[in-house]
């Protein structure tokens, strides 16, 4: 490890302790993600939310093996006190980094970089390191993952038992997400290994992950069955620092010649895609919370079966329960689940495109005149001119959503 590494102050909200997690929970994602990286980079303060704050030895058993220091909001050093919480802050005091996910890509970066034989915690960053890397004002994805879910299971846990009756539009959300066809940058690769899997039937060696394969130093259990699909084979190989996945071999001739737009397309095994990211570490206490709530509330999570299948993979990754059991977080041991009606989740996918809609038409409040009001304050004076062609209209339902202005807010 190298010793030229600084050490930072990470600053994290504390409003109140419940169950196994801290809220909000922006702060328990980021004292798993320390736990995970076993990282001791940083300095950790907690900032009461309120001025009294009950006994603060309470989180004692949520922290692990990590030292935590109170702070109050006016103790914090001034180019904090005008961010949102987490926020690190160099030791000079003169950088700041804020926001869920730039402080979180920062600690995984910080750890590499302290011990560059980590080489699977940077890879939590994925594909040219992009995970989570848009803002949430750009990026849907980045606005589910750091926004959209932590509140809503934050409003849920909260809610009046009538109130919490149905699920969060979020995560019906997510688990429509996570129904959507995988797009990776060797895409056309593996749906060809896919394929051939498919016409051979292939069998191979499936990693099990169990509780022996998470110790440190023992080696993975392999056990010949049927590959339950090529992409979970691939996803965990990944995760053993493989080259490659053997479960299939060079592909036929007839599958090499099959077209691009004629092959099989891919199923999410984790969050983003094939691959365990930095957003399966944001997603987990949130969707685990909102699981412990539903399953003591007697709720049947039949109507969410890829969320089910998704917490149980991630559950086997190597290091994962090693850092739930330091946040002391009791990972649910779901039953398989069967899949919904495919009415039901068609209805589903039809209730969340009108829900998308519905937000992207009412949220957005931009436009000239906040821009023009600011000039104007500063004594410049815009012209304005009639369009040289009042009659041009766009059809925006025919446009890709990403070009309309209203999609960053």
């Amino acid at each position: 490890m190298k010793d030229s590494v600084v050490e930072e102050h990470l600053y994290l909200g504390f409003s109140h302790q419940y169950r196994d997690s801290i809220f909000p929970l922006h702060t328990s994602i980021s004292l798993f993600l320390l736990s995970y990286c076993d990282c001791k980079l940083f300095k950790i303060f907690l900032v009461p939310t309120g001025e009294n704050v009950d006994d603060q030895t309470v989180t004692k058993n949520l922290l692990g093996d990590l030292e935590v220091h109170f702070i109050s909001r006016c103790e914090l050093p001034v180019v904090v006190q005008s961010c949102c919480l987490p926020a690190a802050v160099a030791k000079d005091g003169k950088f700041c980094r804020a926001g869920l996910s730039v402080v979180l890509r920062h600690i995984i970066q910080k750890t590499y970089e302290a011990d560059p034989s980590k080489k699977d915690i940077l890879e939590l960053l994925g594909f040219k390191k992009t995970c989570l890397k848009a803002c949430a004002e750009v990026s849907q994805w980045t606005r589910l993952c750091e926004i959209s879910i932590p509140l809503a299971v934050e409003r849920f846990l909260t809610a009046s038992p009538e109130h919490c009756q149905t699920i969060p539009p979020d995560i019906l959300q997510l688990e429509r997400k996570l129904g959507e066809p995988v797009r990776v940058h060797n895409d056309d690769k593996i749906r060809r290994q896919k394929l051939q899997q498919q016409k051979t039937g292939a069998k191979g060696a499936v990693p099990v992950l169990g509780k022996e394969a998470t110790e440190e130093g023992k080696p993975v259990e392999m056990r010949e069955h049927p590959l339950p699909s090529l992409e979970l084979s691939i996803a965990f190989s990944k995760l053993l620092v493989q080259e490659k996945s053997d479960a299939v071999n060079r592909e036929a001739s007839h599958v090499r010649r099959t077209k691009t737009s004629d092959l099989p397309l891919l199923d999410h095994i984790f969050a983003e895609g094939l691959y365990f990211t930095l957003a399966d570490i944001v997603l987990l206490p949130c969707i685990h919370q909102f699981l412990v709530s539903s399953k003591k509330q007697g709720k049947n999570l039949a109507n969410l079966p890829l969320i089910s299948s998704w917490y149980q993979r991630v559950e086997k990754v190597p290091g994962v329960k090693k850092a739930a059991g330091k946040c002391n977080m009791e990972l649910l041991q779901l039953p398989e689940l069967m899949s919904a009606p495919e009415e039901e989740l068609q209805d589903l996918s039809s209730f969340c495109d009108d829900l998308e809609e519905e937000n992207e038409d009412s949220h957005f409040i931009g436009g000239p005149r906040p821009t023009m009001t600011k000039l104007m304050e500063n004594g410049i004076e815009a012209k304005f001119s009639p369009h040289p062609c009042p009659n041009w209209t766009l059809d925006w339902t025919n446009l890709p959503s990403a070009v309309s202005p209203g999609e960053g807010k």
